[in-house]
């Protein structure tokens, strides 16, 4: 049988060689639209920056690797046109087609706003590619622009403020929402704009962004601008071949990361999966879910029988040094979503005061009705991503707010307090919630 992927990065890269071990005869061929396969999208603002030297460092693997050492066709400069499931094949480009048994699709997802007026200019970035980098670098270089726009506050328009201050330019980030980093939560928004603002960085939220003009945009001066919005999913091309999208705008698939198509599969970006606390599909585009989910589907489609459980959309960023860090739903969310949320924010040391603990800050949120942890956040230079991790394994274990304030953490000065920041914030909960 063949099995044919479309996608050559993360969730795509997955899937083949996780087949790959399940079925060593197994004809695999992956079919990537770039120039190249293999790589670290999250590293692009560090390349940006100038502490990752070359573009290319950011490349894991090549295709010539994948044929050599794991007898798997990779393709570069492949582009999917159409798919066609009653004839079992794809049709690039060139109008080639390829067959197939077994599909998946990992198209990804798109940034930026294409349709905004302006956004053709050639000081207007995106950062998806490693192009996009490799091109705001060189203008970098070359222009020395002194001032930039950033349209968007999530992960990777933050991400971008960042490079760009380092390289000392006057950096406005402009969001269309209220809130910063995708989280509607008014206290995690205050201590972003906080940490922007130390480090000379604008956030200016509540802004629509109708045009981009050159030099300025929505009246800030702009020397170079990066468009850090209007992430969605490539479901365009499933879409026209009878592939389900769900409610979330990305590919719908179950627990076996399969289609309504029988032998067609999805990961990645563009496809949906469980969110563990409401138990219903979401859409939370990042690496760590594409990885996990392109194995199974791999495992899936070369006949092993695995399943995905689902996320809690655990993720971090680094904001000048400083992590801030969630997993599961802010109290706005959870109340959205159905709950009768409680939350309790605190601050404590990340370590004894006598061993230069520095403050972190820690939210916990739990239904109120369930005591049921659903959601939190750590902001801190020292441990963030540790206690955001046994937050989200918390979420996984669908535990208590009771029994999570009885885990058994480790505790040496050096490392942590003899009260951990989570377990303080726990304690706070259980007060806040009446019990």
């Amino acid at each position: 049988m063949a099995l044919v992927v479309i996608g050559g990065v993360a969730a795509g890269l997955s899937a083949a060689a996780r087949a790959r071990r399940i079925d060593p005869r197994l004809e695999i061929v992956v079919l990537e639209k770039g120039p190249v396969i293999s790589y670290g999208a999250c590293g692009l603002p560090y390349f940006v920056e100038g502490r990752v030297r070359e573009v290319t460092d950011l490349i894991t693997y090549t295709p010539e690797y994948f044929r050599k050492e794991r007898n798997i066709d990779v393709r570069t400069g492949a582009r999917v046109m159409a798919i066609s499931h009653p004839r079992r094949e794809v049709v690039l480009e060139s109008g080639a087609k390829v067959a197939y048994e077994k599909l998946i699709i990992a198209t990804g997802a798109r940034g930026g706003l294409p349709d905004l007026p302006g956004a053709q200019l050639p000081h207007v970035f995106t950062l998806h590619t490693l192009d996009d980098a490799a091109r705001m670098r060189r203008f970098l270089v070359e222009r020395r622009p002194r001032s930039a726009v950033v349209i968007g506050a999530g992960y990777i328009g933050v991400e971008a403020a960042d490079a760009l201050r380092r390289n000392g330019l006057r950096v406005t980030i402009l969001e269309r929402s209220a809130h910063a980093l995708l989280r509607p939560d008014d206290g995690f928004t205050l201590a972003v704009r906080a940490q922007l603002e130390r480090h000379g960085v604008e956030l200016r939220t509540g802004v629509p962004v109708m045009a981009i003009e050159p030099g300025r945009v929505a009246g800030v001066p702009a020397d170079l601008v990066v468009m850090a919005a209007g992430f969605q999913p490539n479901v365009e091309l499933a879409a026209a071949a009878g592939i389900e999208i769900g409610r979330s705008g990305a590919i719908r698939t179950d627990e076996r990361m399969e289609t309504n198509l029988r032998g067609v599969y999805a990961a990645g970006d563009c496809a949906e999966v469980i969110h563990l606390v409401t138990g219903r599909p979401t859409w939370i585009p990042l690496g760590t879910t594409a990885n996990k989910a392109g194995r199974v589907a791999g495992a899936c489609a070369a006949g092993a029988r695995e399943r995905f459980a689902g996320i809690v959309g655990t993720s971090i960023v680094s904001v000048f040094g400083m992590g801030f860090a969630t997993t599961g739903f802010s109290a706005a969310e959870a109340r959205a979503e159905g709950f009768t949320p409680v939350a309790a924010r605190i601050e404590a040391r990340s370590r004894p005061r006598y061993y230069e603990g520095v403050k972190t800050t820690v939210e916990l949120v739990a239904d109120s009705v369930t005591r049921r942890l659903v959601g939190g956040s750590v902001i801190g230079e020292d441990g963030a991503a540790g206690r955001i991790n046994v937050i989200a394994t918390a979420l996984h274990a669908r535990m208590r707010v009771d029994e999570f304030e009885q885990l058994d953490l480790a505790y040496s000065p050096p490392f942590t307090p003899v009260w951990d920041p989570i377990l303080i914030a726990a304690q706070q909960l259980i007060k806040e919630m009446g019990a």
